[in-house]
């Protein structure tokens, strides 16, 4: 016993430095990894706010865009849609959930001198707040909000909870589909619906624009949608939250 206390005796100052030494090393990548969080949170903080400039540069507007945080597109998002919309020149527009998004499609719309956006909104509320919005920006004739609470729509053996597209009319074709909703707590893969309920109303050459496209709800739809849509052609645009792009084809 005598001999055990010696050596731990002995023994603690030897170790000590080592220990010390593990300890200060954890530390210093415990700091390179906050380091590089801070960067790249600085860094999205930044493209962020350079997207934001550039959408106000497209549209022009002579009052502030809602909030572009939290549950809202994210401004390069946003300024994408606004870019695709400028270019393509769409007659039809349709957005899955309302909100900032309206308001920057509806204000391109003007700019180009037409088109029609139809933004499908479950929340009632949330609704009354964009048409609120429209008259603001003096946008209210060149988008409608649909007041579409959430059904269940049967697709294969499920049934889904997805925007009543009774009050969507039945004679468009879309140029340009906008998916944002429903929130993702609604149901598992709740964007899936979209495609089997919608791409039949696309029209030759329409453009798919899916935000949140990096999660991985978004990216089980997106594979469903390739495998059921095959002739629509996938792509990406570098966003914050991720945004895929699918094209319908032209006309034979």
């Amino acid at each position: 016993m005598f001999m055990i206390v010696c050596f731990t005796t002995l023994a603690l100052p030897l170790l000590l430095p080592f220990y010390l030494l593990h300890k200060l090393r954890r530390v210093h990548l415990l700091l390179h990894d906050v380091r590089d969080d801070v960067r790249g949170g600085h860094d999205s903080l930044f493209r962020q706010l350079e997207a934001l400039q550039g959408l106000y540069v497209e549209l022009q507007l002579e009052h502030s865009l809602p909030a572009t945080r939290g549950w809202a597109g994210s401004p390069d998002f946003l300024l994408e849609v606004a870019r695709q919309v400028r270019s393509a020149r769409p007659r039809v527009v349709v957005e899955c959930s309302s909100g900032a998004s309206t308001v920057v499609i509806a204000r391109i719309l003007q700019r180009n001198g037409s088109g029609k956006l139809y933004s499908l909104e479950h929340d009632a509320d949330y609704a009354r707040l964009t048409r609120v919005q429209l008259l603001r920006h003096g946008l209210q004739d060149w988008a409608t909000v649909l007041d579409a609470p959430l059904v269940a729509q049967p697709l294969g053996a499920d049934n889904w909870p997805w925007y009543d597209l009774a009050v969507l009319p039945k004679d468009i074709a879309i140029d340009l589909l906008v998916i944002d909703g429903p929130p993702q707590a609604t149901h598992a893969l709740a964007r899936y619906p979209a495609a089997p309920l919608l791409f039949p109303r696309l029209a030759p050459g329409a453009m798919v624009l899916l935000d949140d496209a990096n999660r991985p709800d978004e990216q089980a739809a997106l594979r469903r949608w390739a495998a059921e849509f095959p002739a629509l052609v996938q792509s990406s645009r570098p966003c914050e939250k991720g945004c895929a792009v699918l094209i319908a084809p032209q006309m034979p």
